[in-house]
């Protein structure tokens, strides 16, 4: 329940399309569907917004063809900001190439106007759950990196020579320490993530960017 709470709260599905009737019609099936929506007439206005922070979790609902800022610049200026949105791109101009283009990008789905209000509700829903998992991924990947912080930076050395598959003698040749230093840098190393093996010590690193 309080999940769904914080989801209606925190969740905008953002339309950006220089057509007002567009605007329109995609805001009130967003709205009829119980879900928060946001129309902007100008990509270049929507890009300010998430620039300046403004702009809440959800995802995007994009044209395509705009005369200010096409929709595949748009999404190449996402890619480069915090934040970013999953994308629904929703075109009366598209084609298959220029499609495949923005699914490589990473595009959630590639929809072509006129399409049903249930094909874009059920792309809407999954970019909206994939915004969700991504968020997930990255509150965790902090949460270990919170763990890893608590390492000095010797430890960290020691951390990374280990699950590099290192032996303790090489890592001491190295780093100029003494291999029984490097034994106990290890333990505390081991103690501080909260792992048992260099398995997991090594699958936690990864997981928090640090491997």
């Amino acid at each position: 329940m309080a999940g769904r709470a914080d989801r209606a709260v925190t969740e905008t599905v953002f339309i950006v399309d220089d057509d007002p009737s567009v605007l329109r019609a995609v805001g009130r099936l967003v709205r009829s569907a119980g879900m928060v929506a946001a129309g902007y007439p100008s990509p270049r206005e929507f890009l300010a917004d998430l620039r300046r922070g403004s702009l809440g979790d959800g995802c995007l609902v994009l044209d395509l063809s705009m005369p200010e800022l096409g929709g595949l610049e748009v999404q190449r200026e996402l890619g480069a900001c915090a934040g970013r949105l999953p994308i629904v791109f929703l075109t009366g101009n598209g084609d298959i190439p220029t499609g495949v283009r923005a699914m490589k990008a990473g595009a959630v789905d590639f929809l072509t106007k006129p399409c049903s209000d249930d094909q874009l509700l059920a792309a809407i829903g999954e970019a909206l759950e994939r915004g969700r998992a991504a968020r997930a991924d990255e509150a965790a990947a902090g949460a270990l990196r919170a763990r890893f912080s608590a390492l000095t930076p010797r430890e960290s050395e020691v951390m990374r020579g280990v699950v590099a598959g290192k032996l303790n003698k090489q890592i001491a040749d190295e780093l100029g320490a003494a291999e029984k230093t490097i034994k106990v840098h290890r333990a505390r190393v081991m103690r501080k993530v909260g792992v048992e093996s260099v398995a997991e010590l090594a699958r936690l690193a990864d997981r928090a960017g640090l491997a």
